[in-house]
């Protein structure tokens, strides 16, 4: 490397990480300028990203964990508002590595990102029209902005009083979606509701009925009928909140 590309290394490494002392030629007192500049960025971005893991953790935890992140991890992207993607990668890459982290942190994370992805994302949801309302005779329009997901731990539920340290037998299965106002939201939902959706997205040309009748026949020791009755107000209660938006052509 040439001499420039030398100290650039060398001052990056010891703004990453205050137990460096400073390189050759930059006065310690505006390397600690610099360093302040710099982690605050870091250290806003990331509180914007994660509010509840910042409102629920205590200010040495928090800013102690930040630093790690900022002094261990290499970030490809030059934008902020992907920090919060460089910041669970680095906490999945070092599992189980850092003493006192809670088990449900990635978790938590990962809840908290998929909401600021919902926001963020450029997709617009189509208006609703005669054409598309919703019929169980037609196969359903999931939306592209509705994710479902499982996690060990209910992370929709973490705060300052209730922080588990141990998983609950059940997972959380939840839907996260944003709506045609453009509000996100979350659904906490049960292992059927993941059923019926997962068919949604694996049976396309199946109309919502024969979806239903599809997912009775396939669960043993039920009635076949209550599970369609079932499932017929819980895909109307779908429409309503914009995670269906309606049916597609046959």
């Amino acid at each position: 490397m040439s001499d420039l590309a030398t100290m650039q290394y060398a001052l990056t490494a010891a703004l990453r990480d205050p137990q460096l002392p400073a390189p050759d030629g930059i006065a310690p007192q505006a390397l600690q300028v610099y360093r302040r500049l710099v982690y605050n960025n870091i250290e806003r971005a990331l509180s914007r990203a994660f509010p509840v893991l910042r409102a629920i953790s205590a200010d040495d935890v928090w800013h102690a964990r930040v630093q790690r992140f900022f002094a261990e991890h290499r970030c490809q992207n030059p934008e902020l508002r992907h920090l919060a993607e460089d910041f669970i990668a680095w906490l999945d890459a070092s599992a189980g590595e850092r003493a006192g982290d809670p088990p449900w942190l990635a978790e938590l994370c990962h809840y908290e990102w998929v909401e600021l992805a919902l926001a963020s994302d450029a997709i617009e949801l189509p208006r609703k029209t005669p054409q598309t309302l919703f019929s169980l005779e037609r196969p359903p329009l999931l939306s592209p902005l509705a994710w479902t997901l499982s996690y060990r731990f209910p992370v929709h539920r973490l705060n300052a009083e209730y922080q588990p340290q141990t998983a609950p037998d059940a997972a959380t299965y939840l839907i996260v979606y944003r709506d045609r106002a453009d509000a996100v939201r979350f659904m906490e939902i049960n292992a059927l509701t993941l059923l019926l959706i997962r068919a949604i997205e694996a049976q396309a040309e199946l109309s919502a009925r024969e979806l239903l009748q599809t997912l009775a026949a396939e669960l043993e020791n039920t009635d076949p009928q209550a599970i369609v009755e079932a499932g017929s107000t819980l895909l109307y209660g779908l429409v309503e909140r914009d995670i269906i938006l309606g049916s597609r052509s046959a």
